[in-house]
């Protein structure tokens, strides 16, 4: 009863956000390439995503930026010397729908270089939204394994801005890290309130191609 009871309330929850989400664009083939910017706080920075480097995570995050979600979002995990990442929208609902379809582990096929990004896990199957800049380079996260899975595929490479994202608050290291609860629940309310200088994306989108 409660398992049917969950399903309703979510079903609901989906029909709700039906203008901000679709189950069709967890199923979206992204193009062999493409380039995107990120309009933040501290600046614009522009990636280069090549399907190759890891298929499915690359698909997500052309969907992701296509369809909005990376817009007024708080970069909660900035680690100097290591990652920058983000990826938790302040709507806990729109959370929820992504996260419902995660994307298979691939292998790593290009490096973890400095200002490369991959999606953020904690296991198996669970990629969903949240992504990491890497700040320098982070090879062993090419063979690290954890939760029975192996290494952090890139999906793409910061290729201008990195003073930019190099510039992002990481005062606050890693206690946001541990708090992905509390931002997931409370959204950006409890980020301007606990932790008022973190630095946001304000919105991402697709660039044309040239």
């Amino acid at each position: 009863m409660k398992k049917l009871i969950y399903l309703l309330s979510f079903c609901l929850l989906l029909s709700c956000t039906k203008k901000i989400f679709s189950e069709k664009w967890t199923q979206k083939t992204a193009p062999e390439e493409f380039r995107a910017r990120f309009e933040t706080t501290e600046g614009n920075f522009d990636i280069y995503a090549k399907r190759s480097w890891s298929p499915q995570g690359v698909d997500r995050l052309y969907s992701l930026i296509k369809y909005n979600y990376y817009t007024d979002m708080p970069i909660f995990r900035v680690v100097p010397k290591f990652v920058a990442q983000f990826g938790i929208h302040k709507d806990s609902v729109l959370n929820k729908a992504w996260n419902k379809f995660p994307i298979d582990d691939e292998p790593v096929i290009a490096k973890n270089d400095s200002m490369t990004i991959a999606f953020a896990r904690g296991g198996k199957k669970t990629r969903g939204t949240q992504i990491f800049i890497n700040l320098k380079e982070n090879h062993r996260l090419d063979t690290l394994t954890y939760s029975g899975v192996t290494g952090f595929p890139v999906i793409a490479k910061v290729t201008k801005g990195f003073d930019n994202v190099l510039k992002f608050y990481d005062k606050y290291g890693d206690k946001l890290g541990y708090r992905q609860d509390s931002i997931s629940k409370y959204g950006n309310d409890f980020i301007k309130r606990k932790y008022p200088k973190v630095d946001f994306i304000q919105k991402a989108y697709l660039l044309k191609s040239k």
